[in-house]
């Protein structure tokens, strides 16, 4: 059993602080119920402290040389990987999620730190032979602090792989933890005390209604990047717009199609469909394919084989390496997850696999549900149409090209989408059609460093995770030299 630990502090201005308000939010660990750690509850008057800090902080580290800064991101990098394993533990405490995928998250982070360190040299203008007697060009200037909200998913992975850029570009970052799992930010908040000059990198813990409010609407942060739902989301950029005029990127919500057909390898596929509904993540998962369309011809051949793999998942403690589901993260996110259940159920979804809490009396506290399968699943019904962020797969069946076209675009949601086909040409002409911002053919799930990330429709606007993102975090300035 974990316990309790002692009262975490916030970053700011290179200091590890308490709130200005002495309130503390209690930490639970999703399996048990445990209050683990306790984070300071952020005011609006502990933002302003952290963005006065960020922008007295960014000129310094801006005009300091390409070279030099790199080398602090990657020196931060290997302070990060010397804490891994202990960063590891916190995570699987604090989020639900199973150890042996999270291993990988430190890593990433790291991979980012290094991939935009490099890249950092592409920060630069242009000039333009506009005409003849003069010169014309362009500078690449950071906005200088910036603000980055982090989901609950990959907390520390998403709190520096998600500020590499505008870290490389010159900025300062405030970031936000999530509010059910903030403590490996609390580990992070004294590595980057110690590898990063003050005011640099500041961590900021709390609610989003307060907190994260009181970043967003701050005159002093014109850029905020979120990666999250799609409601939270909106209700960003309606506070960002009340308060100026700000640059908002949005990493949103996916109900996200797999369209197999009829050629495909029925065995790859079930094993790919599980694959890339994250269970191992307990379906909470943004990119995760959670809406299987497949050919008529194939379809109960595929779902048999669906149903078995989903049922063989262990669920369990997630700090065990041969556990393949933990908990849901956090009670509201259960009650959200039942909800669809009993929807699912009620609207004539034929349930498959899962469905109900594991039994057993190591799950009579903390966040249990089984990975759930429902076929038959249809447009109007609200497990087609939402994203639940849990681990039910809804399954749905097509006939012709059009059909699968006319269903996989059926959502507001464009973020992913993956196409399972032996046939090139209707992998590329189905890709082209498909109203999603990042697809893969014959693959699921993976991110590849370098290539752009990001959603269309109400799945979000920008990409991330290449030299775009590091662009993002610049203004372009304009100089015209009259000779």
């Amino acid at each position: 059993m974990a316990r309790v630990t002692t009262h975490e502090r916030m970053l700011i201005g290179g200091e590890l602080v308490v709130s200005e308000s002495g309130l503390w939010d209690d930490s639970i660990n999703p399996a048990t119920e445990e209050v683990i750690g306790r984070v300071p509850s952020a005011t609006a008057e502990d933002v302003a402290r952290a963005a006065a800090a960020a922008e007295a902080a960014w000129p310094a580290w801006s005009a300091m040389p390409v070279s030099e800064r790199a080398e602090q991101l990657r020196e931060f990098g290997r302070r990060l990987l010397a804490r891994a394993e202990e960063i590891l533990h916190v995570e699987v405490a604090d989020t639900g999620n199973t150890i042996t995928p999270m291993r990988g998250d430190v890593r990433m982070a790291v991979e980012s730190l290094n991939y935009y360190a490099g890249l950092a040299h592409e920060v630069k203008g242009e000039t333009f032979p506009a005409t003849p007697d003069k010169i014309h060009f362009t500078l690449r200037e950071p906005y200088g602090v910036v603000a980055r909200i982090v989901p609950f998913n990959h907390p520390l992975m998403f709190a520096v792989a998600r500020t590499a850029a505008a870290l490389a570009s010159g900025n300062a970052v405030i970031v936000k933890p999530p509010e059910t799992s903030p403590l490996s930010a609390m580990v992070l908040a004294d590595i980057a005390r110690d590898a990063l000059p003050a005011g640099i990198f500041n961590i900021i813990t709390g609610p989003g209604r307060t907190a994260g409010d009181a970043l967003v609407r701050h005159p002093a942060i014109k850029r905020i990047a979120f990666i999250g739902s799609t409601v939270t989301g909106r209700a960003i950029q309606r506070s960002a717009a009340d308060a100026g005029v700000k640059h908002v990127t949005l990493e949103l919500g996916g109900k996200n199609p797999m369209i197999v057909f009829p050629d495909a390898d029925v065995d790859a596929v079930a094993k790919a469909a599980v694959g890339g509904m994250n269970f191992t993540w307990q379906g909470q998962s943004c990119g995760s394919t959670s809406r299987l369309l497949l050919h008529e011809d194939i379809h109960d051949a595929v779902v048999e084989r669906v149903a078995a793999r989903v049922a063989d998942l262990r669920v369990g403690d997630p700090s065990r390496a041969d556990t393949d589901m933990g908990p849901i993260n956090s009670a509201d996110q259960l009650r959200k997850v039942v909800g669809f259940i009993e929807d699912g159920r009620r609207e004539g979804a034929r349930l498959l696999a899962g469905g109900e809490p594991p039994a057993g009396a190591e799950f009579q506290r903390g966040f249990w549900v089984r990975p759930t399968v429902f076929a038959d699943v249809r447009p109007q019904m609200r497990l087609w149409r939402e994203e639940v962020f849990g681990p039910i797969l809804s399954v749905g069946r097509w006939r012709s090209l059009e059909e699968a076209i006319t269903l996989a675009n059926s959502t507001e949601f464009g973020l992913t989408a993956a196409i399972w086909t032996n046939d090139i040409k209707n992998a590329l002409n189905t890709a082209k059609r498909v109203r999603s911002g990042h697809i893969w053919i014959n693959g699921f799930g993976s991110h590849y460093l370098g290539v752009p990330f990001g959603g269309m429709k109400n799945s979000g606007i920008g990409r991330e995770e290449g030299i775009e993102e590091l662009l993002s975090y610049t203004e372009t300035k304009t100089i015209n030299v009259i000779l």
